[in-house]
């Protein structure tokens, strides 16, 4: 008997251990989790009712490319990399010894041009100056052909007195004669004055022509001057190029040049970063663009600085999304389509230019944007 109820006291026991006790901490994690989840969700709601927000953004700063106007080798290299210059430091000095040269053969070419324009003064003054005994020598002619003529006239009036005369044998034969070669002297001499009356004519008329030609001379001989002073000009214009200067603030980027390199005009160097006039570019979705506006408050923060809000406000858009702009636009018609939400470019300029550490953002730097929808 005693053994029976020692079993039954067993099992009692077993049975009452293997019960397990229901714990009270699952159900309340659950439930701080379920508020918890709820919060942030309606919390991330009503933030996104409120706010638009992207992280493709990036710091933007003018950059300015560093380019030499002539052709040269490298004299002398007067910045290092990230170096901070000012406007018209000098950055770049080439040699200058053929840009000398160049210079001293257009002078020596206007030179040559105003002794050119001298010579044809010299000889338009000439044929001006004989141009007037030739006119005077014409005068003299003519007043000696109204002489001649005048001359033939009394001599012609004579000759047919003694043709009249010689018939009744009033006169002799010689005083005859004497009349017939007077008249035909008379005649002569007209006719040899006339003809230097058209060689002087011809040469009046040459020396004008000559004097007309060396006049041309001289406009063309003024032409050429000034030609050759813009070549003297262009050369020294050339010459001042072979100093490179900086054409603002801002900071160097790494310099690849080295002494003794030849530059092309028109090759890119290195740039300048001018990050004195900072603004951020934000591409955000086409969707996000419902309700933002112009002059729209943003903070801006910047992984390089977190915990920092840089105060901006929303500038401009860009008239076309990324893909218009880029190298090869895509072309939804040329195969089959796929639709691709696109992003459109924003300018967000910085609100507070004071702070301090604007100074310290460069461009490329990467940056989330929360754009406050009014």
């Amino acid at each position: 008997m005693d053994t029976q109820a020692n079993l039954k006291k067993e099992t009692v026991t077993t049975t009452t251990v293997a019960k397990p006790k229901r714990s009270k901490v699952f159900p309340i994690i659950l439930l701080l989790l379920i508020v918890a989840g709820g919060w942030f969700g309606t919390s991330k709601y009503i933030h996104g009712q409120h706010h638009e927000e992207t992280d493709d953004a990036q710091v933007e700063s003018n950059i300015s490319p560093v380019i030499p106007r002539v052709s040269g080798y490298v004299d002398e290299v007067r910045v290092k990399d990230n170096q901070r210059v000012h406007k018209g430091d000098t950055l770049l000095i080439l040699d200058q010894r053929d840009l000398k040269l160049k210079i001293e053969q257009a002078e020596a070419a206007l030179a040559t041009a105003q002794s050119n324009l001298g010579v044809a003064r010299t000889s338009t003054s000439a044929a001006q100056s004989n141009i007037a005994p030739v006119q005077a020598s014409i005068g003299t002619i003519d007043a000696q052909i109204e002489v001649a003529r005048i001359n033939l006239t009394r001599a012609s009036q004579d000759f047919d007195r003694y043709a009249n005369l010689i018939k009744d044998h009033s006169i002799t034969q010689q005083q005859y004669e004497q009349a017939l070669a007077a008249k035909q002297t008379a005649e002569k001499q007209i006719r040899i004055l006339q003809e230097q009356r058209k060689e002087a004519s011809s040469q009046s008329n040459a020396i004008s022509s000559q004097s007309g030609a060396t006049a041309s001379q001289i406009r063309v001989a003024s032409s050429v001057i000034k030609q050759r002073q813009v070549d003297v000009d262009e050369a020294k214009l050339n010459l001042s190029y072979a100093v490179i200067t900086a054409p603002a603030d801002g900071l160097v980027s790494k310099v690849n040049v080295q002494p003794g390199q030849f530059l092309q005009a028109g090759q890119s160097l290195f740039s300048i970063v001018l990050n004195d006039d900072l603004w951020v570019v934000a591409n955000f979705k086409e969707t996000q663009f419902d309700r933002m506006r112009i002059g729209q408050k943003v903070i801006v923060h910047v992984d390089a600085f977190p915990g920092h809000d840089f105060e901006a406000k929303l500038s401009s858009f860009s008239p076309a999304t990324g893909a218009r702009f880029a190298l090869l636009p895509p072309d939804n018609a040329s195969g089959n389509f796929v639709k691709v939400v696109q992003r459109l470019p924003v300018r967000i300029e910085f609100a507070q230019p004071n702070d301090t550490l604007l100074k310290q953002l460069r461009p490329g730097m990467n940056v989330d944007v929360d754009v406050h929808l009014d």
